[in-house]
């Protein structure tokens, strides 16, 4: 496995997650760290990624403060194939909790928009 220095805020906060097949899954809202050996992190002391978190930011970021931990969904970092201008999975969004406001969405708001149920770019 090779190890790959990063910066956090120019090259994960915000950025879109997209499933194996390419549809967007959620943004990267925030990372769980472990130190070297698994455990908490240790100022000063070398931590990897371990989790991507997502979840209800917004509020939160207008009025401030953090979301209880209750209500970050977490993505395994293990299950990251490619780091580029999006953050690829290997995996299927449908086995992934995080989808589920792209999905309520899509059924409950985007559907009842006229010409919301078709692809456009599949006509002719």
């Amino acid at each position: 496995m090779t190890r790959r220095i990063i910066d956090a805020r120019l090259h994960l906060l915000s950025r879109q997650v997209l499933d194996v097949d390419g549809e967007p899954v959620t943004t990267v809202e925030d990372l769980e760290l472990r130190g070297a050996d698994g455990g908490d992190v240790v100022a000063g002391e070398p931590a990897h990624v371990a989790a991507i978190l997502s979840g209800p930011v917004l509020v939160t970021r207008i009025l401030g403060g953090r979301p209880p931990q209750s209500r970050w969904e977490r993505i395994a970092w293990s299950a990251v194939s490619h780091l580029g201008t999006v953050v690829e999975l290997d995996v299927e969004a449908s086995t992934l909790d995080v989808d589920w406001p792209e999905r309520w969405l899509r059924e409950h708001v985007v559907r009842r928009i006229p010409g919301g149920q078709h692809d456009p770019e599949g006509e002719s």
